[in-house]
């Protein structure tokens, strides 16, 4: 496994964190007048619009602290390959890239798969790092979930739904066969994921342009969006299966193969009295083994709700994060924010919570592969990109859900 340097918080990200605690310490003012009048039954309509302008501002804050930070996570990897190889490989792929050029220099230094002609060429592991090293800043289910690099196409992982049983018996008793642990296989295909981003000759020819910079940043958003999409409600059907895909079960009742949820009791919403309660009720249907490193999974528009939520001491369960760095944490529990999890609404999975290391798999299958194509859209030329990449829950313990719904 390979070691990643930390980078220190920047004096841009410690300003966009000031920023961001000056602007929750304005939300919780403002929501506290807005609740001591609800309270005296004089609801005034020009301080809720406050709060909501507030509110606005400290998700832009939000943003900010969040843009700055994915830029600082962008470590240089410990174990790189020697300089003079790495140069040599960038030299062959650069040439290719700008000139479509081969004259067998790719083959001779591994970078190609096959023939040009039937499968294009393989990026060097240099652009192929660098790409995955922005996914992980972009895209928040890479953060928090397992990932696995896999050579075949698909990844198969044994697991034992049941343990090993066992029993205490007296010293001359009898010792009848135990029941053994049950074996089952997940299979985690990999489904393919493209990008095509186009650029002129003319941009390509400039010597100044740096072709891994401007080809990995062309392909992270595209990528990091769709495989966000995927990792939360994909179907799997040549894509991840998202976390959301599979069936829900009452957690009293959920078997192995199904993700336990708590309903909130109330159909799109949430109670109208202690909704706070809800939120640890589903903090205690995960194991304490899951609890230990779990956190939260909502959405914005969630968070805005719940960042209003107080507990019986009247203290807001939400709490900013103190660091550059750190997440923002509900009922001391750290949360993810992912904009792919569900609205509050009738029968919506709007909240997970537990262990998503755990809980959830992502593999990518090795390789990065770009096929230059200079005749599709002339005058510019389209950079084929795909990568391949797969997902779905491995532990079904580990990951719980809030339904928003009466049972």
């Amino acid at each position: 496994m390979k070691e990643t340097k930390q980078v220190p918080a920047s004096p841009e990200a410690r300003a966009a964190l000031a920023e961001m605690l000056a602007a929750f310490e304005g939300f919780k003012a403002a929501n506290d007048q807005r609740l001591a009048a609800i309270e005296s039954k004089s609801a005034d309509v020009l301080l809720e619009e406050k709060v909501s302008r507030i509110d606005a501002a400290l998700n832009a804050a939000q943003d900010r602290l969040d843009r700055v930070l994915a830029d600082s996570r962008r470590p240089a990897l410990a174990g790189e390959a020697p300089a003079a190889r790495v140069d040599e490989r960038k030299a062959a792929f650069d040439r290719y890239v700008k000139t479509g050029e081969t004259g067998g220099l790719l083959e001779a230094k591994g970078l190609s798969e096959g023939t040009a002609t039937a499968g294009g060429y393989v990026a060097p592991p240099e652009l192929e790092r660098q790409i995955l090293r922005r996914l992980a800043a972009t895209s928040p289910m890479r953060e928090i979930c397992q990932v696995r690099t896999i050579g075949g196409g698909t990844f198969r992982k044994p697991v034992s739904p049941t343990g090993l049983a066992a029993a205490w018996v007296a010293e001359t008793a009898a010792r009848p066969e135990t029941t053994a642990p049950t074996l089952d296989v997940i299979d985690f295909p990999a489904g393919e994921l493209y990008a095509s981003p186009a650029a002129t000759q003319a941009l390509l020819d400039d010597a100044y342009v740096s072709i891994d910079e401007w080809l990995a940043e062309e392909v992270q958003d595209a990528f990091a969006a769709q495989e966000t999409a995927a990792f939360v409600a994909g179907d799997g059907v040549n894509k991840p299966k998202g976390l959301l895909a599979y069936t829900a079960a009452p957690d009293a009742s959920y078997t192995w193969g199904q993700l336990g949820y708590v309903a909130t009791g109330v159909a799109g919403n949430w109670p109208a009295s202690n909704p706070t309660d809800k939120l640890i009720d589903l903090i205690y249907s995960a194991k304490a083994q899951y609890r230990q490193n779990g956190r939260f999974m909502l959405n914005r528009r969630t968070v805005s709700a719940v960042r209003k939520f107080k507990d019986a001491q009247g203290n807001y369960i939400w709490n900013a994060a103190l660091q550059p760095g750190q997440s923002a944490s509900l009922l001391g529990f750290p949360v993810t924010e992912i904009e792919a999890m569900p609205d509050v609404a009738a029968n919506s999975f709007a909240v997970a919570f537990g262990d998503f290391e755990k809980g959830y798999l992502i593999v990518d299958r090795a390789g990065v592969r770009v096929l230059r194509d200079p005749y599709s859209a002339k005058p510019h030329v389209l950079f084929y990109t795909t990568k391949r990449v797969g997902g779905g829950v491995q532990n079904f313990d580990a990951v719980k859900l809030l339904k928003f719904s009466v049972s």
